[in-house]
């Protein structure tokens, strides 16, 4: 494979952390060895960090924290623009590293990477708009008012599935809100870590920014274990499994910190009778198949009218034939490797249950041994009922699809999820779409009519509820977890009047 990406990446001689703008020499003997998924081969190798490393990178955050707080957010907000920019101008060589190190395509890479331009762009507008509220006082000559400070240092936890974005979607933010921040990312996705704090370190650097954003690879039990139990980390935000969920926001709840938390989801599309069938085969066809079904808001089922069901998921398996699996650095490959072979057992374990528990295989179901890498077969389940096994979130393109009669069923199946992230409905009636919308309706953060469950817009606030964790990115008022509130009252006038009418004394 042609890697002549990199050398404009400048992917050499990476330690494993970044602060005040150096690469720290690790006191730890470990790497971490990373391998492509698109043939299984190393391309790289990179230290982990060690306690005393992530000792540090702490320290370099807190002494960058009490200077980047003093600067005005529009001015914080420039910088984040010139880091846009960097990123534009790097598009296509970060978008091909997501492809080479996760093994998504370069559709799909690149349009990861302009999702951190288009956040850049959000949190450049954002950092003149910190609003806070005036109050009118119940005391006379009083005014009230809120207030919205800088936290601290924040820590942020990522999954391999989105290796750039959802780091941008946290630290654009933060930044402009006057934070700094330590960056955990998943040990599958080193390189394209290490790429952006470069680029960080070129924008931030000259300015004397240095440990504004930080970087530290390193394992669960030496670093991330460390981080969920720093009290110096007012804030964590992670994504990841439901169950890794759980975990840190039990720790970071022991030492009453905050949790930003987005998990898992088991998303479901609703197909009636009324659905424009074309679209919805695309729509479905793209969330469940799009990064080989490696995303949270990935279509894991589809509920359709009884009428058309299974004239639906015919359509849909003629659909998934031709789906073009391969190298995802190729022009035409439309669905590229699971990450590596333990997804790929998941997915073959998955599908056997399905199997197992009466479903019907319609199309797909096996993993591609003919080639070297993690790919398999994108994969449809037909059931007349409810398996067992579409209740649990397999990382993986496998759809489960079964008939309704009422649209009340299929919303309640909608909603019988353990995880609630995004839903989708696909109609042209319009009570049905508020149904689905309505108090009633669908029970996750995000939810769609005629679009599919997958690719969020910056600008609407992403997260979902239940075990997706309650946590909220990338948009609306989202700002506000990275910082804190304050009340304020100014007494303007010559008396001291008590609140509630109190007399005292």
């Amino acid at each position: 494979m042609n890697y002549d990406f990199l050398t404009k990446l400048a992917l050499d001689g990476a330690q494993q952390g970044a602060s005040h703008g150096q690469w720290l020499e690790t006191t730890h003997g470990e790497t971490v060895r990373v391998h492509t998924p698109i043939d299984g081969t190393e391309i790289g190798a990179v230290h982990l960090a060690s306690r005393a490393d992530y000792e540090q990178v702490v320290s370099a955050a807190q002494a960058a924290f009490t200077k980047w707080r003093m600067v005005p957010a529009p001015q914080r907000g420039e910088l984040i623009r010139r880091l846009g920019e960097e990123f534009r101008a790097n598009k296509k060589e970060l978008g091909a590293l997501i492809s080479l190190e996760m093994g998504k395509i370069r559709a799909e890479g690149e349009g990861e990477v302009q999702e951190c331009i288009d956040i850049f762009d959000f949190a450049v507008g954002l950092s003149r708009q910190l609003y806070g509220l005036t109050m009118h006082s119940e005391r006379p000559d009083h005014r009230m008012y809120e207030q919205w400070h800088p936290m601290g240092v924040i820590g942020i936890i990522t999954a391999f599935n989105f290796p750039m974005a959802v780091w941008a979607w946290n630290a654009a933010i933060a930044a402009v809100c006057g934070d700094t921040m330590i960056w955990k990312p998943s040990l599958k996705t080193p390189l394209c870590a290490i790429a952006i704090q470069k680029i960080v370190d070129r924008v931030f650097g000259p300015e004397g920014h240095d440990g504004v954003m930080c970087t530290i690879v390193g394992t669960d039990s030496e670093v991330g274990e460390t981080m969920i139990h720093d009290k110096r980390l007012p804030l964590i935000s992670a994504t990841g499994s439901c169950r890794m969920g759980r975990h840190v926001g039990t720790a970071v709840a022991g030492r009453l910190g905050r949790c930003l938390l987005e998990l898992g989801g088991n998303n479901a599309i609703v197909v009636d009778d009324t659905a424009d069938e074309e679209i919805a085969v695309r729509g479905i066809l793209f969330g469940a198949v799009g990064t080989a079904g490696q995303r949270c808001t990935s279509t894991r089922r589809v509920l359709a009218s009884r009428p058309l069901a299974r004239r639906l998921a015919d359509r849909l398996a003629a659909a998934y034939q031709s789906v073009a699996i391969g190298d995802p650095l190729e022009d035409g490959t439309l669905m590229g490797p699971l990450i590596d072979q333990l997804a790929v057992d998941g997915y073959l374990a998955a599908v056997q249950q399905a199997r197992d528990q009466g479903g019907e295989v319609l199309c797909g179901g096996k993993a591609l041994t003919d080639r070297a890498g993690f790919y398999v077969e994108p994969t449809i389940v037909w059931s007349e009922t409810r398996l067992p096994i579409s209740r649990e979130e397999t990382f993986a393109p496998i759809l489960y699809i079964t008939p309704w009669d009422t649209l009340e069923q299929a919303i309640a199946d909608q909603n019988d999820a353990d995880q609630g992230l995004s839903s989708a409905i696909f109609t042209r009636d319009l009570l049905s779409a508020e149904q689905f919308l309505g108090h009633a309706g669908s029970d996750c953060g995000i939810a769609n009519v005629n679009i599919g469950t997958s690719g969020a817009e910056i600008g609407g606030a992403f997260g979902g509820e239940k075990d997706t964790g309650g946590g909220r990115e990338a948009g609306s008022d989202s700002w506000k977890a990275y910082m804190r509130r304050q009340t304020c009252t100014i007494n303007h006038g010559q008396d001291l009047p008590l609140a509630q009418g109190i007399q005292f004394g």
